[in-house]
């Protein structure tokens, strides 16, 4: 988080907050799957492989979807190059059109596809070296970033601080984004995924200004 720049920055807190809201509101939707939290789906499947295995068939099919999502979203991004961002959020906007369409229709599946696909596409949103720098659907590695702040401000050495900084608020944007996605399905439960496709639509426009900025001569 610290290597970007503060548009950047508010863009990858936005992006995290949508996926929080793709996630809470496909989690209500689709009995208790996750969509953008694939710790969570691994979990299941290994339960539900004990247990019963059409649910771990569910959860199975949800983690190759969000490979093959990853996997979609790099292709573009390499593709596109220096409009990268720009490219990967449209992608993703246009899976969650998919699966908004989905829901619509009282189609599970498509949902749930079209849903899966966009979180892992947008993973890839900020990448360097080859591969992808900052993941902004799952906050494992924020949290570990959290706790080694923590140690260094303990510990008088204060180092990890501004990354730990940056990593909360990152986390509280899925946080957040979370808790509106669950009032937005638990309210409005035929509005939210396509709530979420004006958010994700709103970042498409948002990178291309971000890229188009960074693209003219200082």
């Amino acid at each position: 988080m610290i290597q970007l720049d503060r548009a950047e920055r508010l863009l990858a807190y936005a992006i995290a907050g949508v996926a929080g809201f793709v996630d809470a509101s496909g989690f209500l939707a689709a009995d208790r799957f996750f969509v953008s939290f694939m710790s969570g789906n691994t979990t299941r499947l290994g339960v539900e492989l004990a247990r019963d295995a059409g649910p771990a068939l569910v959860a199975g099919l949800l983690l190759a979807g969000f490979v093959l999502g990853v996997a979609a979203g790099a292709l573009v991004a390499e593709h596109f190059g220096a409009r990268r961002k720009t490219a990967v959020l449209a992608l993703s906007a246009m899976l969650l059109l998919i699966a908004a369409g989905g829901q619509a229709a009282g189609s599970t599946e498509l949902f749930l596809g079209g849903a899966v696909l966009a979180m892992g596409a947008i993973n890839n949103v900020f990448r360097r070296d080859g591969g992808v720098a900052l993941g902004v659907t799952y906050m494992t590695g924020a949290l570990v970033r959290m706790g080694e702040g923590l140690a260094g401000w303990i510990g008088g050495s204060g180092r990890g601080g501004k990354g730990a900084l940056a990593s909360l608020i990152l986390w509280a944007s899925l946080a957040s984004g979370g808790f509106l996605g669950a009032i937005a399905f638990l309210g409005w439960p035929e509005a939210a995924p396509w709530l979420a496709c004006l958010w994700a639509l709103a970042l498409v426009l948002v990178a291309a200004e971000i890229e188009r900025k960074s693209a003219q001569p200082s």
